[in-house]
C-alpha cells in the first residue's frame, strides 16, 4: 500500500513544482573568465609580485651561492686537512639546511598570502554577481555549467562591472 501512494505521490509533487521551476529565472557565469579577466586578479599579480619578488630574488641569490660554495668545495675537498674539511662540511650541510627551511617557508608565506588575497577577491566577485542577478531579476545563478545557453549567462555583465 506505501508503495501504491509513493508511485501515485511523485508524479503529483512533480507536476506540482513544474510551474515554480518553469517561472524560475536562472543564470550562469563562468568562473575561471572571470577570474582570469577581472581587473581585480590582474591587481592580486601586482600585489603578490611586489610583497615577494626581492624575497624570491634573495633567495636564489643564496641557492646559487650555496651550490657554487658546494661545487668549490667538492673540487677542494681532497686538497683540505681534515678538520678544515670537516669544518666546511658541516658548515655546507648547515647552510643546506637552513637554505631548505627558508625555501619552505617561503613557499607557505606565498601560499597564505596568495589565499587571502584571493578570498578577498572572491568575495568582491560573488557581490559583483548578486547584484547584476538582482537587477536582471534572476532567481538562481549556476557557476560553470555544463551547457548554458548565451541568453542566461551572465558573466560580460558581471565583468564589465568589475571593469568600473
Amino acid at each position: 500500500m506505501k508503495t501504491l501512494i509513493a508511485v501515485i505521490a511523485l508524479p503529483a509533487a512533480v507536476l506540482v513544482s513544474a510551474p515554480v521551476l518553469a517561472q524560475t529565472k536562472i543564470a550562469t557565469v563562468r568562473a575561471n573568465a572571470l577570474v582570469a579577466q577581472s581587473p581585480q586578479y590582474k591587481a592580486l599579480e601586482t600585489k603578490m609580485k611586489a610583497d615577494f619578488e626581492r624575497r624570491a630574488n634573495e633567495l636564489q641569490a643564496e641557492g646559487k651561492q650555496l651550490e657554487a660554495d658546494l661545487k668549490k668545495f667538492q673540487q677542494e675537498a681532497d686538497l683540505l686537512s681534515p678538520q678544515d674539511r670537516n669544518a666546511r662540511e658541516k658548515d655546507l650541510n648547515t647552510r643546506q639546511i637552513d637554505f631548505g627551511y627558508k625555501r619552505k617557508q617561503f613557499q607557505e608565506d606565498v601560499q597564505n598570502r596568495e589565499r587571502e588575497l584571493s578570498g578577498q577577491m572572491m568575495e568582491e566577485i560573488k557581490g559583483v554577481i548578486a547584484a547584476v542577478a538582482k537587477e536582471k531579476g534572476v532567481d538562481a545563478v549556476l557557476q560553470d555549467p555544463v551547457y548554458a545557453a548565451d541568453g542566461i549567462d551572465i558573466t560580460d555583465d558581471v565583468l564589465q562591472r568589475l571593469t568600473k
